[in-house]
């Protein structure tokens, strides 16, 4: 049983403000430590319910967030930033189940606790087949190319809503509840990492037995995106797979999933170039 866990910050138990996501102040230091201790619990969770590995894709930032020693049961760690499948990083056919866990609600949704979509400097809004989504829906892109089904969320509650099309019958946990973007009702750590450490053996024994389905998307996958300017819309329209579709908004077509990933993420790169960081 091998267990993929991809993991951001946003989402994490304790954690409401920029502070605790960005390098270099004391304030991260505790969100390292939040985000550590989710992480663990979802392995020790996993390891409990039968995984015989599990591989750990650190998602957020610059990507380099935990000390790999730290985590547990000999757990295999990518991290570093410019992976050419991102947040998705290392994910293939091999995998039983995907864990996403610390994930938050997208830029253009419901008040959710530090929302964003990838680049909140760039991106407005995200859409496929029509449906607004976040960072969980594109990521999605990559599970369904794979056929590999999301087992664990575990975010805000507004995740949880975002989430659900594509991970149904998927366990999970909602670390706190959003007031604003920078405001939540926290669980206290240890219950949200008893919680976690329970939704991931669930999540494999479900996994294990067949309960789980990989997303099911429509073909051609279509991912609209709306950018911050007009000038991002152009930039972004040179790549691979990707068109302007209107002042601000870009259109990704594609029959293949994992393709329409890649034009996305070659997207999020290069319309930095223009205005985003």
């Amino acid at each position: 049983m091998k267990v993929y866990l991809s993991f951001d910050f946003e989402g994490i138990a304790g954690i409401v403000d920029w502070a605790q996501c960005r390098e270099g102040t004391a304030a991260y230091d505790i969100g390292c430590a939040l985000t550590l201790g989710e992480v663990n619990a979802a392995i020790e969770g996993a390891v409990r319910g039968g995984a015989t590995e599990v591989v750990v894709n650190d998602s957020h930032g610059q990507m380099r967030n935990l000390d790999p020693d730290d985590l547990v049961h000999d757990a295999t760690y990518i991290s570093g930033r410019h992976k050419p499948l991102y947040m998705m990083e290392g994910l293939d056919e091999s995998f039983d189940v995907i864990f996403l866990v610390g994930y938050h609600g997208s830029i253009s949704g419901e008040s959710s606790t530090l929302s964003h979509t990838y680049n909140p400097e760039v991106f407005s809004a995200a859409r496929l087949g029509g449906a607004e989504v976040g960072e969980s829906g594109i990521n999605a892109l990559v599970a369904a190319h794979f056929g590999v089904p999301i087992g664990l969320v575990t975010g805000d509650d507004v995740t949880q809503r975002e989430t659900a099309p594509f991970a149904p019958e998927a366990a999970t946990v909602v670390t706190k509840h959003s007031i604003t973007r920078f405001a939540a009702t926290n669980l206290h750590p240890r219950v949200a990492r008893e919680r976690i450490k329970e939704a991931a053996t669930e999540a494999v024994h479900r996994a294990t037995y067949g309960r789980l389905r990989p997303p099911a998307l429509d073909k051609p996958v279509r991912l609209e995106l709306d950018v911050q300017t007009a000038d991002m819309a152009e930039v972004g329209s040179w790549v691979k797979g990707a068109e302007r579709a209107g002042t601000r908004t870009i259109r990704i077509e594609s029959d293949d999933a994992l393709a329409a990933f890649r034009s996305f993420v070659a997207v999020n790169y290069i319309t930095r170039q223009a205005g985003g960081r």
